[in-house]
């Protein structure tokens, strides 16, 4: 077992209260706007976004509040059966999450790489196999380590998850954790590394033809103020950044969130290797950040998400949200705001 409650336990039991409260009312958040908006049931990608949100919500209602008990009694806070109920639900959460994410990068990989055919590359239809297929992956191991009695509760974690507690069962333990991982996380992240890069290609050359012609404007305009000239030139350097900024978040997020509890589960299979307490807790608790961030990352910051919450909102407050004047100002793009508007 681990130390007693000390400072450090406190402020790990506190960070994971946080990432609980966050990652509740956020996913709640986004299933709210799916539930609400007719525009975002439409769209296939809301079937891997409200999958993954659903899951996230199950994982923060059905196992953070047990880690946070681990932590707190330094004891394993459930029973048997119902540990290993908690524990199975875990795995196939936490693989149904990598995978949802994995789909949503194929989504975003056709939309942008193939425009023109999307409709008809991905269906409805297709977007609820993928997501039957993820939940058949996902069910998959769990249950193999229900059959052979793998989920325990783990003191280094202070979780119920997978678990070996027969030394004669480690080579058997060992494999399984290996395909495990591999098709899960590595598969996932072979498959938002491919499709992510694959879109950041299309988005700088259509920055770069864009520029191209922003730049040819500017030529004809020879009596534009110079400020306005600086504007669109700073705007030309920020659409660069924004694409790979924004690949950056989808990748990086699904690595550091996931990556150190992944490899410490591989180094933990070696006999003589010994976790220690608190970075056990540490990668847990970042796994279940993944929770809490995924809403912001896919969802919540976008401009339709946030269009459709102000709406709940003024609906509540019983408010129109705009005027009748129907003014739009997705109309109107960055570059005519750098060459018409003038000081």
């Amino acid at each position: 077992c681990g130390p007693g409650m000390d400072l450090a336990g406190v402020l790990l039991a506190l960070l994971l209260v946080l990432v609980l409260v966050v990652s509740l009312l956020s996913n709640l958040l986004v299933l709210l706007c799916f539930v609400y908006s007719t525009e975002i049931r439409k769209q296939v990608a809301g079937v891997f976004l409200v999958n993954l949100s659903f899951c996230n919500l199950l994982l923060t209602v059905l196992n953070m509040p047990f880690t946070l008990l681990g932590i707190l009694r330094n004891q394993q806070p459930l029973g048997g059966c119902v540990c290993k109920a908690v524990g199975f639900l875990e795995t196939f959460l936490t693989s149904n999450t990598m995978l949802s994410m994995a789909a949503l990068s194929i989504d975003k990989w056709i939309a942008v790489v193939f425009p023109l055919s999307y409709t008809s590359k991905m269906r409805y239809k297709d977007a609820v196999i993928l997501m039957g297929y993820s939940w058949l992956h996902s069910l998959t191991f769990p249950l193999v380590s229900l059959f052979y009695s793998w989920v325990d509760y783990s003191s280094v974690y202070a979780s119920c998850t997978l678990h070996l507690k027969e030394e004669t069962e480690r080579r058997r333990f060992t494999v399984f954790t290996i395909v495990f991982h591999s098709t899960s996380f590595m598969l996932s992240l072979v498959i938002l590394c491919f499709t992510y890069l694959k879109v950041l290609k299309v988005a700088r050359f259509h920055c770069k033809r864009i520029d191209i012609i922003t730049m040819q404007t500017l030529v004809l305009l020879v009596d534009i103020h110079p400020s306005v000239k600086q504007r669109c030139l700073n705007e030309q350097k920020r659409r660069r950044q924004r694409a790979t900024k924004k690949i950056s978040i989808f990748i990086g997020s699904f690595v550091i969130c996931f990556g150190p509890y992944i490899i410490t589960r591989l180094i933990e299979l070696l006999p003589f290797v010994t976790i220690n307490y608190y970075w056990g807790i540490i990668s847990k608790c970042l796994t279940y950040s993944k929770a809490a961030s995924d809403p912001f990352v896919y969802s919540l910051l976008r401009q339709q998400y946030k269009k459709v919450l102000i709406n709940i909102v003024n609906r509540i407050l019983k408010r129109d949200l705009y005027p009748s004047s129907g003014y739009n100002s997705s109309l109107d793009t960055e570059n005519d705001y750098c060459l018409h508007r003038t000081n």
